[in-house]
């Protein structure tokens, strides 16, 4: 995790450029660090969350952390990362996403946390989790049908289909058009110094009203979140579909089970 002063703005880079900027625990509590420094501090209006290099802004969780959790060791982490992204979107200065690549998983979660985007022409984002025998489990069940409505996020979800940064404008999850990539960050920037040109108490009120608007239910709907997503770590789907992943293979699912009456 990189941090830059930009003026009055906080540009924060996840820097794993191996592992195509997933998220470990390690990069969570750093951008959670990040952020409660930034709303700490009077001299920042803006805060803006990109990835390092031009291919992925952020590609997911890191699979390595969730392999072998039990239910109790899943829903520890996905309530972890819930908070996480939470203090993102609960942020009292603006949280700008600068999408310079793949935004997939956990990272497309981050996005929708985030108070808006601003997206390279090169950008594409997914929840690909159901190709694993997951769910996704850091609020994208609750926030994307919010952002782009429910058909269409179900597509994404069920399907594990790509959405490019055409797309997203269209549908309303960036307010702006895509950008060139090399120009994605220094867009975000610019929002963020329009920002701090603004009354800053009168920022954070809109943000607070905002937050009122959009909170109406989403803490249940995390909870409910969070559980589905421990059961489907610790499943005998996820454990092949990770596994198939690392090999590069193609998943052997087993057959859906039918549904006793205990389920029901």
């Amino acid at each position: 995790m990189r941090t830059e002063r930009r003026g009055s703005v906080l540009v924060v880079t996840i820097d794993r450029l191996r592992a195509h900027n997933a998220l470990n625990g390690a990069v969570i509590s750093g951008l959670v660090d990040a952020i409660g420094s930034a709303a700490g501090d009077p001299a920042i209006a803006a805060v803006v969350v990109t990835g390092a290099g031009t291919k992925a802004f952020c590609a997911g969780a890191d699979l390595s952390e969730l392999a072998g959790l039990d239910i109790d060791g899943a829903r520890e982490t996905m309530r972890r990362g819930q908070l996480a992204f939470r203090a993102v979107e609960t942020s009292e200065v603006p949280v700008i996403a600068a999408v310079n690549g793949l935004a997939l998983g956990g990272g497309f979660e981050l996005v929708l946390a985030s108070t808006f985007a601003v997206t390279s022409e090169r950008a594409s984002f997914g929840l690909p989790e159901t190709s694993l025998g997951l769910i996704p489990g850091y609020g994208g069940t609750q926030r994307l049908p919010r952002r782009i409505g429910t058909a269409a996020a179900a597509h994404l979800m069920l399907t594990g289909a790509r959405m490019d940064a055409t797309r997203a404008y269209e549908l309303g999850l960036t307010p702006l058009p895509p950008v060139p990539p090399d120009d994605v960050v220094t867009a975000a920037v610019d929002l963020g110094d329009r920002i701090a040109a603004q009354g800053p108490e009168a920022v954070r009120a809109v943000l607070s009203a905002l937050g009122h608007a959009r909170d109406v239910g989403v803490e249940s709907g995390l909870a409910v979140e969070s559980g589905l997503a421990a059961m489907a770590v610790a499943g005998a789907e996820s454990t092949e579909g990770v596994r198939a992943f690392l090999e590069k293979r193609r998943p052997d699912f087993p057959p859906r089970r039918a549904r006793s009456q205990e389920d029901a």
